[in-house]
């Protein structure tokens, strides 16, 4: 028995591919903001740091 690759469902794998590697991107993202931004992104000194307060508390993280 052969198996042959269908362009369709190539493209599905590879689509479902990206919009893991996307999910996982926006993970770390939120993850970095909720836990480690210290004012580095906001500019204008911890006004991400207070938003995401409760979350940091959420996630066991330290900082205070």
């Amino acid at each position: 028995m052969t198996f042959t690759a269908v362009p369709e469902q190539t493209t599905e794998a590879v689509n479902a591919a990206l919009i893991a590697v996307g999910v996982v991107l926006l993970a770390f993202l939120t993850l970095y903001l909720v836990g480690f931004d210290n004012g580095v992104l906001s500019r204008s000194g911890m006004y991400l740091h207070e938003l995401m307060h409760d979350g940091r508390h959420l996630l066991g993280l330290p900082c205070h």
